[in-house]
Protein backbone atom coordinates (compact mmCIF):
# COMPACT_ATOMS: atom_id res chain seq x y z
CA UNK A 1 0.00 0.00 0.00
CA UNK A 2 1.33 3.55 -0.77
CA UNK A 3 1.25 6.67 0.51
CA UNK A 4 0.73 8.13 4.28
CA UNK A 5 0.88 5.48 6.97
CA UNK A 6 -2.61 5.10 8.70
CA UNK A 7 -2.77 7.59 11.83
CA UNK A 8 -5.68 5.91 13.39
CA UNK A 9 -7.38 2.89 13.89
CA UNK A 10 -10.73 1.48 15.72
CA UNK A 11 -10.20 0.57 19.67
CA UNK A 12 -13.12 -2.36 20.09
CA UNK A 13 -14.34 -2.57 23.47
CA UNK A 14 -16.46 -5.71 24.97
CA UNK A 15 -15.48 -4.76 28.42
CA UNK A 16 -16.22 -1.47 30.76
CA UNK A 17 -14.90 0.70 28.09
CA UNK A 18 -17.80 0.38 26.28
CA UNK A 19 -19.32 3.30 28.74
CA UNK A 20 -18.37 6.36 27.03
CA UNK A 21 -17.24 8.37 30.28
CA UNK A 22 -15.02 5.47 31.71
CA UNK A 23 -12.59 5.14 28.31
CA UNK A 24 -12.98 9.29 28.77
CA UNK A 25 -11.18 8.07 31.90
CA UNK A 26 -8.43 6.41 30.17
CA UNK A 27 -8.03 9.36 27.50
CA UNK A 28 -8.44 12.34 29.57
CA UNK A 29 -7.38 11.01 33.70
CA UNK A 30 -9.43 10.23 35.98
CA UNK A 31 -12.21 8.06 38.37
CA UNK A 32 -14.57 6.08 36.99
CA UNK A 33 -17.91 5.74 39.24
CA UNK A 34 -17.33 2.69 41.26
CA UNK A 35 -13.77 2.43 40.29
CA UNK A 36 -10.46 1.96 42.80
CA UNK A 37 -8.63 3.71 40.58
CA UNK A 38 -7.60 6.92 39.31
CA UNK A 39 -6.63 6.99 35.79
CA UNK A 40 -3.39 8.66 34.20
CA UNK A 41 -5.05 9.41 30.69
CA UNK A 42 -3.61 9.39 27.59
CA UNK A 43 -0.39 11.80 25.98
CA UNK A 44 -3.57 13.45 23.32
CA UNK A 45 -6.44 13.91 25.58
CA UNK A 46 -8.58 14.62 22.74
CA UNK A 47 -12.07 12.63 23.26
CA UNK A 48 -12.79 10.33 20.20
CA UNK A 49 -14.85 11.82 17.42
CA UNK A 50 -16.44 8.68 16.11
CA UNK A 51 -18.02 5.47 17.29
CA UNK A 52 -20.01 2.56 16.49
CA UNK A 53 -21.97 -0.47 17.75
CA UNK A 54 -19.97 -3.87 16.67
CA UNK A 55 -21.02 -7.40 17.48
CA UNK A 56 -17.91 -9.44 16.88
CA UNK A 57 -17.62 -13.25 16.33
CA UNK A 58 -16.53 -14.97 19.84
CA UNK A 59 -17.27 -15.80 23.23
CA UNK A 60 -17.34 -12.83 26.13
CA UNK A 61 -16.28 -14.48 29.51
CA UNK A 62 -15.66 -13.02 32.70
CA UNK A 63 -12.50 -14.60 34.87
CA UNK A 64 -9.53 -12.78 37.44
CA UNK A 65 -10.13 -10.57 40.28
CA UNK A 66 -9.44 -7.20 39.25
CA UNK A 67 -7.69 -4.55 41.35
CA UNK A 68 -9.82 -1.95 40.20
CA UNK A 69 -13.23 -2.87 40.93
CA UNK A 70 -12.78 -6.40 42.69
CA UNK A 71 -14.45 -9.55 41.11
CA UNK A 72 -14.09 -10.80 37.44
CA UNK A 73 -13.41 -8.84 34.32
CA UNK A 74 -14.33 -8.93 30.62
CA UNK A 75 -12.08 -11.48 28.42
CA UNK A 76 -12.58 -11.68 25.13
CA UNK A 77 -12.46 -15.11 23.30
CA UNK A 78 -12.12 -14.91 19.47
CA UNK A 79 -11.95 -18.31 18.62
CA UNK A 80 -14.97 -19.44 20.38
CA UNK A 81 -18.18 -19.64 19.06
CA UNK A 82 -21.26 -17.28 19.64
CA UNK A 83 -21.53 -13.55 19.56
CA UNK A 84 -19.89 -10.42 21.47
CA UNK A 85 -21.49 -7.00 21.86
CA UNK A 86 -19.01 -3.98 20.89
CA UNK A 87 -18.41 -0.39 21.00
CA UNK A 88 -15.40 0.71 18.38
CA UNK A 89 -13.76 4.35 19.21
CA UNK A 90 -11.95 6.14 16.74
CA UNK A 91 -8.55 6.80 18.45
CA UNK A 92 -5.22 7.85 17.65
CA UNK A 93 -2.27 4.91 17.25
CA UNK A 94 -0.81 7.04 19.88
CA UNK A 95 -4.13 6.60 22.32
CA UNK A 96 -4.66 3.22 21.49
CA UNK A 97 -1.19 2.10 22.70
CA UNK A 98 -1.68 4.81 25.77
CA UNK A 99 -4.87 2.84 26.65
CA UNK A 100 -3.72 -0.47 26.22
CA UNK A 101 -0.39 0.55 28.69
CA UNK A 102 -3.30 1.82 31.26
CA UNK A 103 -4.70 -1.71 31.02
CA UNK A 104 -1.78 -3.77 30.93
CA UNK A 105 -0.66 -1.34 34.23
CA UNK A 106 2.57 -0.40 32.18
CA UNK A 107 3.84 3.35 32.24
CA UNK A 108 3.61 5.44 29.25
CA UNK A 109 6.70 5.93 27.31
CA UNK A 110 7.69 8.52 23.72
CA UNK A 111 8.04 6.04 20.75
CA UNK A 112 6.53 2.90 22.33
CA UNK A 113 7.65 -0.09 19.92
CA UNK A 114 4.26 -1.10 19.98
CA UNK A 115 3.19 2.17 18.43
CA UNK A 116 5.54 1.43 15.42
CA UNK A 117 3.58 -2.41 15.20
CA UNK A 118 0.83 -0.50 14.49
CA UNK A 119 1.65 2.06 12.12
CA UNK A 120 2.94 -0.85 9.74
CA UNK A 121 0.03 -3.42 10.02
CA UNK A 122 -0.34 -6.34 12.51
CA UNK A 123 2.36 -9.31 10.77
CA UNK A 124 -0.81 -11.65 11.84
CA UNK A 125 -4.46 -11.57 13.70
CA UNK A 126 -3.01 -11.43 16.87
CA UNK A 127 0.02 -9.39 18.63
CA UNK A 128 1.55 -10.24 21.63
CA UNK A 129 2.63 -7.39 23.48
CA UNK A 130 3.71 -9.53 26.94
CA UNK A 131 2.38 -12.21 28.75
CA UNK A 132 -0.45 -10.16 30.97
CA UNK A 133 -4.00 -10.22 31.15
CA UNK A 134 -4.33 -7.76 28.11
CA UNK A 135 -1.95 -7.37 26.54
CA UNK A 136 -2.83 -10.13 23.73
CA UNK A 137 -3.92 -7.28 20.74
CA UNK A 138 -6.96 -8.94 18.22
CA UNK A 139 -7.27 -7.48 14.55
CA UNK A 140 -11.18 -8.53 14.86
CA UNK A 141 -12.08 -6.60 11.63
CA UNK A 142 -12.17 -3.51 9.32
CA UNK A 143 -14.02 -0.31 9.10
CA UNK A 144 -13.60 1.97 6.67
CA UNK A 145 -10.59 1.67 5.58
CA UNK A 146 -9.12 1.28 9.36
CA UNK A 147 -8.49 -1.96 11.76
CA UNK A 148 -10.36 -2.65 14.65
CA UNK A 149 -8.44 -3.73 17.15
CA UNK A 150 -9.26 -4.85 20.79
CA UNK A 151 -7.09 -6.62 23.60
CA UNK A 152 -7.34 -9.82 25.47
CA UNK A 153 -5.94 -12.51 27.73
CA UNK A 154 -3.54 -14.70 25.46
CA UNK A 155 -5.27 -17.87 26.43
CA UNK A 156 -9.34 -19.06 25.46
CA UNK A 157 -11.92 -19.07 27.82
CA UNK A 158 -11.79 -22.95 28.56
CA UNK A 159 -8.08 -22.62 29.99
CA UNK A 160 -9.17 -20.25 33.20
CA UNK A 161 -11.71 -20.45 35.69
CA UNK A 162 -14.25 -18.06 35.21
CA UNK A 163 -15.26 -15.70 38.04
CA UNK A 164 -18.25 -13.22 38.64
CA UNK A 165 -18.21 -9.93 38.33
CA UNK A 166 -19.07 -7.33 40.53
CA UNK A 167 -21.92 -5.13 40.33
CA UNK A 168 -20.42 -1.31 39.67
CA UNK A 169 -18.14 -3.19 37.23
CA UNK A 170 -21.38 -4.97 35.43
CA UNK A 171 -23.03 -1.58 35.78
CA UNK A 172 -20.20 0.18 33.39
CA UNK A 173 -20.74 -2.65 30.58
CA UNK A 174 -24.36 -2.19 31.01
CA UNK A 175 -23.92 1.89 30.72
CA UNK A 176 -22.27 1.11 27.18
CA UNK A 177 -24.66 -1.53 25.84
CA UNK A 178 -27.31 1.10 26.29
CA UNK A 179 -25.26 3.93 24.61
CA UNK A 180 -23.98 1.67 21.75
CA UNK A 181 -26.47 -1.00 21.48
CA UNK A 182 -29.72 0.97 22.63
CA UNK A 183 -30.43 -2.28 24.89
CA UNK A 184 -33.06 -2.32 27.02
CA UNK A 185 -32.62 -3.76 30.89
CA UNK A 186 -34.03 -6.98 30.37
CA UNK A 187 -31.80 -7.91 27.31
CA UNK A 188 -28.65 -6.76 29.18
CA UNK A 189 -29.68 -9.08 32.03
CA UNK A 190 -30.08 -11.96 30.08
CA UNK A 191 -27.08 -11.26 27.72
CA UNK A 192 -25.32 -11.07 31.20
CA UNK A 193 -26.94 -14.37 32.48
CA UNK A 194 -25.97 -16.35 29.23
CA UNK A 195 -22.24 -15.55 29.83
CA UNK A 196 -22.31 -17.99 32.37
CA UNK A 197 -21.47 -16.08 35.39
CA UNK A 198 -20.35 -19.40 37.17
CA UNK A 199 -18.20 -18.56 40.37
CA UNK A 200 -18.77 -16.32 43.42
CA UNK A 201 -17.38 -12.58 43.39
CA UNK A 202 -14.27 -13.06 46.11
CA UNK A 203 -14.82 -11.39 49.36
Amino acid sequence: MGGMLPSHLWYVSYGSNMSRRRLGCYIAGGTPPGSMRTYAGARDRTLPTADHAVTLPGSLYFAGESKTWGGGVAFYDHDSPGETAARAYLLTIGQFVDVANQEMRRSAIEDDPLEEVLRTGLPGERHSAGPGRYETIVRVGEHEGLPMLTFTAPHGMDAVPHTAPRPAYLAMLAEGLREAHEWDEERIEGYFAARALRGQPSS
